[in-house]
């Protein structure tokens, strides 16, 4: 039996597991389908909220703490598994705000670098960007990470550590309970048990804890991108305008996204989307408009109330925790937010206060 039995092998779960296995504790990962392949692989992977002043503290305070980890963890993956995830610092162009003096007022009282710059600025730094604009807004430290090169990584160190035992293809039907504690986790293939349970099933988090009575207000809410190939240079930063994004892969490939839809767990792609998404990205770079649309696809955010992820103990279980509800900001918040779950787990101080995560009964 593990010390700790964690279900939900997305980014959260497995940044859980490696946290807890780095402290020297054995783990067992119990994933439904292949590690990193729903919202962890679907989502575009830039390090910040897309308008990171518009979010309540208890976010910002886990994006801050996040942001900086992310160059480490790249660099410690690629030495380890020789998977680079390929982190780029190459800042974020805001074209179009229209609440510019919120975006201001938040960075100085943050000390996030965030600059109103002019139209030499902009073409400068991104010469293909939507034609006719006199000024930006630039953040020079944002940083974005190729996602699924990410989640390939993790999952390759966590299978080399002798303290890890993964199972994919492994999907949880139930928990039998004994005096207030999980005894056993129920699986197609058999009971599974371990010391402490943690529960990091992204949309389906809701589901999983329902067989426990407890109700945990997170739903799936559905999420459409395209992959344009492109020549590399083309786009050479995150360029966001108007609620869409674009971002450069280092091979040249380009992201666009995303849309939200509240349709339960359908991941269909649709053309209305797609096209869609072409004329947002075309708007946004209008080169793009000659490149191949490569790839098109749909993911599930684990939608919450306030965007505000449930973090901590189970309310009346002993030893079953939750991480869920990050909505749109999963990657993004997933070093800090695991970091704080762990933090509590092994009784040390957390880096940050853990009460506005707390899931109540």
């Amino acid at each position: 039996m593990s010390e700790f039995l964690v279900v939900g092998g997305g980014v959260i779960g497995m940044m859980t597991t490696l946290q807890l296995a780095d402290a020297g504790h054995s783990v067992t990962l119990l994933e439904r389908g292949d590690c990193g392949r729903e919202a962890s692989w679907a989502g575009g992977g830039i390090v910040s909220p897309l308008y990171p002043w518009r979010y309540s503290a208890p976010i910002s305070r886990l994006s801050t703490w996040s942001e900086g980890f992310y160059p480490e963890l790249a660099l410690r993956l690629l030495e380890e598994t020789g998977i680079d995830p390929e982190y780029r610092q190459k800042g974020l162009l805001y074209l179009r705000v229209d609440d510019e003096a919120k975006a201001m007022a938040w960075a100085r009282e943050v000390g996030k670098p965030l600059e109103r710059v002019e139209a030499d600025f902009l073409y400068a730094k991104e010469p293909q960007a939507a034609p006719g604009l006199s000024e930006a807004l630039w953040m020079p430290t944002l940083g974005s990470i190729r996602n699924p090169r990410l989640v390939r990584a993790q999952r390759a160190r966590l299978a080399s550590m002798p303290r890890v035992t993964l199972r994919e293809q492994c999907e949880v039907t139930g928990f039998e309970q004994a005096g207030g504690r999980i005894a056993a986790v129920r699986t197609a293939s058999g009971p599974v048990s371990g010391e402490q349970v943690v529960v990091c099933g992204g949309a389906w988090a809701a589901g999983l804890l329902e067989r426990v009575d407890v109700r945990l207000p997170v739903r799936p809410v559905k999420g459409q991108m395209i992959l344009f190939k492109a020549p590399p240079g083309l786009v050479r930063r995150v360029v966001l305008m108007d609620g869409r994004y674009v971002i450069p892969r280092a091979d040249g490939r380009v992201l666009a996204g995303s849309t939200l839809e509240e349709c339960g767990f359908d991941t269909s792609t649709t053309s209305e989307a797609r096209e869609s998404l072409w004329q947002s990205a075309v708007s946004i770079i209008p080169a793009l408009a000659d490149c191949e649309v490569e790839h098109h696809w749909a993911g599930l955010r684990p939608g919450s109330p306030d965007g505000v992820p449930f973090i901590g103990r189970v309310p009346g279980v002993d030893n079953l925790s939750v991480n869920a509800g990050h909505y749109r900001n999963g990657l993004v918040l997933a070093p800090a937010s695991t970091r704080l779950l762990v933090d509590q787990l092994l009784g040390r101080e957390p880096i940050i206060d853990p009460a506005p995560y707390r899931l109540e009964r």
